[in-house]
């Protein structure tokens, strides 16, 4: 037996997909997330061997999606951390850019730095545009500054125009290290591009939450150890690929992420198998909803992002979050409008039916109009059904002179319309077509909402893998290990040559060898490309055999000022073919393949129609209330279609297909819902 682990932690639930490499068998579990998180995780493992009979001796492989750089920056539990700065360059990190979280709010308060002006230090040092020494750095100054550090946890070294030279942070890094014993973090190891701003900024983050990541990845590994488990610890990243916990314990900024893009990776492993390379991924939650796109099977990129206030410029799978999840609260404003989130019942005290909580929440709405079966649902726990009429009927339905029922459509049409935006977000907002791509729906409460939203979307396809309920932890296990790099060049493509890009680029393949310890590396080369006075890039990739053949040629370059416009012009609706280009930066994306699990087939269903085990009232409207057939998710088979009404449940999930829907199950036992 080899067993492959992946855990994802959620505001409610911790998931664990445990796939037997020998067997293809693929089982999961969820047990409540907790405070601390790793006793959550421990937890899990623990259940791993009382609830499947599986030994954790056999677990040869374990990734984990960690929330903690998220939760320490959201409630600012980071480390207290310096900075660094060349002399004149303090304030970069306050002033930041022109804009602005509410432009008429002459009231809006922003949130103070991650490192306040007492601790921001400047030395005498500079260098100029092209890297060049224009002042030496006085390392005597540098000691000087050390009686002052003593009673912070990290330091941040930004220095200018480090990006193209990084002596002078270096030898502040080696200076300090030898006068504290606390981690020292350069900015041209973190991020190696100009924008003193968005550099600053992440590198401070990445000092700030070193400490606090670093000791929990620490001791997750040691508790690990603890309970002989083999496998060395993996971390998902927020660029959807994977490092070892020794690397992502170093570069915390590469972890905010974490849990939302291993949802990204499974969505890509299902897609591909079922068909499906055009996808909007849908991730409904506990606490949050998280959305992306993937396109032909890569899932769309960002290289900047602002959590909490605070700008970090890292690559990431483009994903856009709201706070509406199962256990949304409905509340009402004050001015009389019912609103849904982002505020969480979490799962403590969790939603009213859990039987703690007295808040209205989503969860609550959906058990009173029948969607939920009380005696058996999420995690074997017995739902409370009286008690979620109560409390929606004293907090919603009595103040809006409505009944429960009522009240619990209208929570639910306003999560869904919360929804929805989030989706036209990373769709209609990005130049893309909503109606082109499939719904994939997942997460506890994605597959109760799915055709919902597809309708408000026009979106004609949905797809709820047959691992809806766990499938970030499923896509930890499909996941590649990747590391991005990047080099900025900032020129105008008339004046760069095709040697100097292969060069720039072989840099980053040798820098990429020696950081993943590997030649067997997959390499995709990139550039981000701009018109010159804009203050955003493209990024376009570049024929990767060119490169390392050394063949690349000026008809190329043209080739990419094309390619530039088409793709300017898809997003924004206008090219200037006229106006002069420039390439700001290089990038590459170097992966190690894993072995991805090999799914068996579904039994096929020969054309039987499986019998419900039960029926349920449910009521889809206000004038529209049905008696609706209940099926268990595990005695379907590939080829078994069931015409809605039709509610599916599962062990980690709830399936909702509506009269006038139809649903399929394929070859791989995903539920493929389309309009009947």
């Amino acid at each position: 037996m080899t067993l492959h682990v992946g855990i994802d932690v959620g505001g409610t639930f911790t998931d664990i997909v445990v796939f037997d490499t020998k067997t293809c068998d693929l089982r999961f579990l969820k047990v409540p997330s907790t405070r601390p998180p790793e006793i959550g995780v421990l937890n899990g493992l623990h259940a791993i061997e009382s609830s499947l009979k599986l030994p954790v001796k056999e677990i040869t492989r374990l990734i984990h999606g960690s929330t903690v750089a998220t939760n320490a920056l959201l409630e600012g539990r980071w480390a207290k951390t310096a900075l660094i700065t060349t002399q004149g360059f303090r304030d970069v990190l306050e002033i930041g850019r022109q804009n602005r979280p509410s432009l008429y709010d002459f009231k809006v308060e922003r949130p103070a730095p991650l490192v306040p002006r007492a601790l921001r230090f400047q030395v005498a040092e500079r260098l100029d545009y092209e890297g060049k020494v224009i002042r030496e750095l006085d390392e005597m100054l540098v000691k000087n500054l050390a009686p002052h550090l003593q009673h912070c946890e990290a330091v941040a070294v930004c220095f200018l125009f480090s990006y193209l030279n990084p002596a002078h942070e270096q030898q502040v890094k080696r200076v300090l290290e030898r006068e504290l014993r606390i981690p020292v973090v350069c900015s041209s190891e973190v991020l190696p591009e100009y924008r003193e701003y968005e550099r600053t900024s992440t590198t401070v983050m990445s000092a700030a939450l070193l400490p606090v990541v670093g000791a929990y990845i620490e001791k997750l590994s040691h508790d690990v150890k603890a309970i002989e488990i083999p496998a060395e610890l993996e971390i998902m990243q927020s660029n959807g690929g994977l490092a070892s916990a020794n690397s992502a314990a170093h570069h915390a900024e590469n972890l905010l992420y974490s849990g939302p893009a291993g949802g990204v990776a499974g969505s890509q492993f299902v897609g591909e198998l079922a068909g499906f390379p055009n996808l909007i991924t849908f991730d409904m939650g506990g606490t949050s909803t998280d959305v992306s796109l993937i396109s032909s099977g890569h899932a769309l990129k960002r290289m900047e992002s602002e959590l909490a206030g605070h700008r970090i410029r890292v690559p990431m799978v483009d994903i856009h979050s709201v706070g509406a999840g199962g256990g949304s609260i409905g509340w009402i404003d004050s001015g009389g409008a019912l609103q849904v989130g982002p505020q969480s019942a979490g799962s403590d005290p969790g939603p009213a039916g859990y039987g703690q909580g007295d808040q209205p929440t989503v969860t609550d709405a959906q058990l009173v109009l029948g969607r939920f079966d009380r005696e058996n649902a999420l995690g074997g726990r017995r739902l409370d059904l009286e008690r979620a009429r109560s409390v929606i009927e004293k907090k919603i339905a009595k103040p809006f002179k409505m009944s429960i029922e009522e009240a619990a459509l209208g929570i639910l049409e306003i999560a869904d319309a919360c929804m929805e935006r989030a989706i036209r977000v990373i769709t209609v907002e990005r130049g893309h077509d909503p109606r082109d791509y499939a719904l994939l729906a997942f997460g506890g409460g994605g597959p109760l909402h799915a055709v919902s939203v597809a309708e408000k979307l026009g979106t004609k396809k949905i797809l709820v893998p047959v691992t809806a309920g766990v499938l970030s932890a499923l896509g930890m296990i499909t996941a590649d290990i990747r590391r991005d790099l990047v080099q900025s060049i900032l020129k105008p493509t008339s004046e760069i040559r095709p040697d100097g890009i292969a060069r720039a680029f072989q840099a980053l393949k040798e820098e990429a060898i020696k950081s993943l310890n590997s030649q067997e590396l997959l390499l995709r080369p990139l550039v981000e490309i701009r018109y010159r006075g804009q203050a955003y890039e493209l990024l376009i990739e570049m024929p990767a055999e060119k490169i390392w053949d050394a063949k690349l040629s000026p008809g190329d370059l043209a080739n990419l000022e094309v390619l530039f416009h088409r793709e300017h012009e898809e997003l924004y609706g206008y090219a200037l073919e006229k106006h002069p280009a420039e390439i700001v930066s290089v990038r590459l994306e170097a992966t190690i393949q894993t072995q991805k699990p090999q799914l068996p087939a579904y039994p096929v269903s020969h054309g039987r129609t499986p019998k419900p085990r039960a029926y349920r009232d449910v009521l889809f409207s206000k004038a529209h209330r049905e008696k609706c057939p209940i099926f268990a998710r595990e005695i379907l088979k590939a080829g078994h279609e069931l015409r809605g009404p039709v509610i599916i449940e599962g062990p980690e999930s709830t399936v909702l297909i509506p009269p006038d829907w139809l649903g399929r199950v394929d070859e791989w036992g995903n539920l493929i819902l389309e309009q009947a």
